[in-house]
C-alpha cells in the first residue's frame, strides 16, 4: 500500500459536506426549468438526503447505463445537451481519471457534486417525460383561451377549459421510485420499458428519421410528445370505440377488423371543441334543443319579445322551476338573462341539431349530433360550431353504436329520422300511417355496454390504410407544443 501512499492528498478525498454544497450551488446557478427539476433540486435541498451515484469508489456502471439511454436522444428528435450527456461524459471522465486540481472548477468535490446533480436531472427528465409527457397537457392547454369578462369589476382571469382527457399524471412521490430504483441497480432496466411501443409512436418515430424540413420535424415532434401522454383508459385494443380527430375533421368509429369513418365539424376558434375522453350512453331521435346560456346570450336575448323571431326558429321558452310555457312577448331580456327560464327549439328537420343526437358525460354539454345544414360537410374548413361535434352520418353511427340490434329498432330509428324502413314491417307502417306528417316511433335510446369515446388533436394521424396523413394545426396547438418543448430541442 506504500506505493499508494502519494495519493492520499487532499486532491484526490471526497468529502460528501462539500459535495453537497456544491450541489446546492450549481442548483442554485441552473434553475428549475421542469417538474422533475424542481424535485432533484428539492430532493438535494434536505437535511437527510444522500448521494445517489457518488460514493468512496467514485461512479460505477450505473452512469453508463444511463448515459447509454441519454445518448439516445436524437432518436426522438431532442437535444443531448438537454439530458447533460457530454458535461456527464467529461466529468465521469476527469474521475476516472484522477484529473483534478485543489482548488479551480476541477476540484474533485466539484466534479463529483456536478456528476451527482446532473446524473440525477438526466435520469428523471428522461424518467418523468417518458412515463408521464415531457409537458403537461391540461397545464398548458387550459391556460390558453381567456374567457370574456361579465362583471368588469372583477381581476381575476378565467380561461376556458380546452383539455379534459382523464390521463395518468406523475404523483408527487414518482421521484421516490426513481430515486428506488437508481439505488437497487435496477435504473436501467426501468428506464427501457418506459418509452411507448404503439404501432403510431413507432410510425412517427420512424418518419422523424426522413423528416426533411423544420416544418414537418416539428409536426412529428409535437405528435410523438402526444403519443407519450398515457390515458386512465387507453382506446382498447379489442371492441368497438370512437375517435374525433379535430385537424382532420373525422371521425373513425373502429369495431374490430371494421372502420367507419365520416366528416364531422368542429368548434371555431373562440369556441374551441375540448379534448376529452367520455362514452356514448345514449342517442336521442328527433331531440328538442336546449339553447345553451352562452349563445341564448349572444344570438337570443336581443330578440326578446319578438314573437315571429321565435316562431320562425321554432322556439320556445319555459319556465324552469313549473316547465310551464311562457307568452314570448311577455318574457323580458332580463328574464331570459336570470337564469330562470330555458329557451328549447322544436324538434324536426331544422332543429340545430338535426335528427338524432349522441349523449356521452363531460363538462362542457358537448355532443355529437346531425345538423340542419349538411351541406356544410362540403368545406374543406368545418371549424364553425359553437363546441359540439357535428357528423355526416348520423343514422351509421347509431347503428354503429349499438350491441347486435334487431331489424326492427333499426327501422324505427331510420323512419323516426325521416329517412325509408329497410324491412317490410317498417313499410307496412309508412302505409298504415301516410297521414301523419311526422314519424316519432322512437326517441331515447340506451347504449349497452357504452362506447369509449375520445376527442383528440393529433395533426399526423392514420388513414383507413394506416398510412399516416399530415393535417391542418385547426387551433394552433402545434404551436404551442414546440414553444414548451424548446427546452429539450437542439
Amino acid at each position: 500500500m506504500e506505493a499508494f501512499s502519494d495519493m492520499k492528498t487532499p486532491a484526490f478525498v471526497l468529502d460528501s459536506r462539500q459535495i453537497f454544497r456544491f450541489i446546492t450551488n450549481t442548483a442554485l446557478d441552473e434553475g428549475a426549468q421542469t417538474e422533475s427539476d424542481r424535485r432533484v433540486r428539492d430532493y438535494y435541498s434536505r437535511s437527510d438526503a444522500s448521494l445517489l451515484w457518488i460514493d468512496r469508489a467514485g461512479v460505477d456502471h450505473r452512469a453508463d447505463s444511463l448515459l447509454t439511454y441519454l445518448r439516445k436522444a436524437d432518436d426522438i428528435g431532442f437535444s443531448r445537451q438537454a439530458f447533460y450527456v457530454q458535461t456527464i461524459e467529461r466529468d465521469m471522465e476527469c474521475l476516472q481519471q484522477l484529473r483534478f486540481d485543489s482548488s479551480g472548477s476541477e476540484n474533485i468535490n466539484r466534479v463529483a457534486a456536478r456528476l451527482e446533480y446532473h446524473l440525477s436531472k438526466a435520469c428523471m427528465r428522461y424518467a418523468y417525460g417518458f412515463r408521464y409527457g415531457f409537458i403537461n397537457p391540461s397545464r398548458i392547454f387550459n391556460r390558453l383561451d381567456k374567457e370574456e369578462k361579465k362583471d368588469d369589476s372583477s381581476n381575476t382571469i378565467r380561461y376556458r377549459r380546452l383539455f379534459d382527457m382523464d390521463m395518468e399524471l406523475a404523483p408527487s412521490d414518482y421521484y421516490s421510485t426513481v430515486m428506488q430504483k437508481i439505488a437497487c441497480d435496477s435504473i436501467a432496466e426501468y428506464l427501457g420499458t418506459l418509452e411507448p411501443q404503439n404501432a403510431l409512436y413507432c410510425q412517427l418515430k420512424d418518419m422523424l428519421k426522413m423528416a426533411s424540413s423544420v416544418e414537418q420535424r416539428q409536426r412529428i415532434l409535437c405528435n410523438m410528445e402526444r403519443a407519450r401522454w398515457r390515458l386512465k383508459h387507453p382506446v382498447p385494443v379489442d371492441g368497438k370505440s370512437i375517435i374525433v380527430n379535430i385537424p382532420a375533421y373525422h371521425l373513425y368509429a373502429y369495431g374490430g377488423d371494421s372502420l367507419l369513418d365520416m366528416r364531422i365539424v368542429c368548434g371555431a376558434q373562440k369556441t374551441k371543441t375540448p379534448l376529452l375522453t367520455s362514452e356514448i350512453e345514449w342517442m336521442e331521435v328527433n331531440p328538442q334543443w336546449v339553447i345553451p346560456k352562452s349563445i341564448l346570450e349572444k344570438d337570443v336575448v336581443p330578440h326578446a319579445g319578438d314573437s315571429a323571431y321565435f316562431a320562425r326558429n321554432r322556439y320556445r321558452i319555459f319556465e324552469r322551476s313549473t316547465n310551464r310555457q311562457m307568452n314570448i312577448s311577455e318574457v323580458t331580456r332580463a328574464m331570459l338573462l336570470s337564469g330562470n327560464y330555458r329557451v328549447a327549439q322544436d324538434s324536426g328537420d331544422d332543429n340545430s341539431l338535426g335528427r338524432i343526437v349522441f349523449r356521452f358525460k363531460n363538462n362542457f354539454s358537448v355532443f355529437l349530433h346531425y345538423t340542419s345544414s349538411p351541406k356544410v360537410f362540403q368545406r374543406d374548413a368545418r371549424s364553425i360550431s359553437h363546441g359540439c361535434v357535428r357528423i355526416e352520418k348520423p343514422y351509421e353511427l347509431a347503428a354503429f353504436v349499438l350491441d347486435q340490434p334487431d331489424e326492427w329498432l333499426l327501422d324505427r330509428i331510420r323512419i323516426s329520422m325521416g329517412l325509408s324502413p329497410a324491412t317490410d314491417r317498417g313499410r307496412a307502417y309508412l302505409r298504415t300511417h301516410e297521414d301523419e306528417e311526422e314519424h316519432k316511433l322512437i326517441g331515447y335510446v340506451p347504449v349497452k355496454p357504452h362506447v369509449p369515446l375520445y376527442i383528440i388533436y393529433y395533426t399526423l394521424w392514420p388513414d383507413a390504410s394506416r398510412a399516416l396523413q399530415t393535417w391542418p394545426d385547426v387551433y394552433g396547438y402545434d404551436r404551442v407544443m414546440i414553444d414548451h418543448l424548446k427546452p429539450y430541442l437542439p
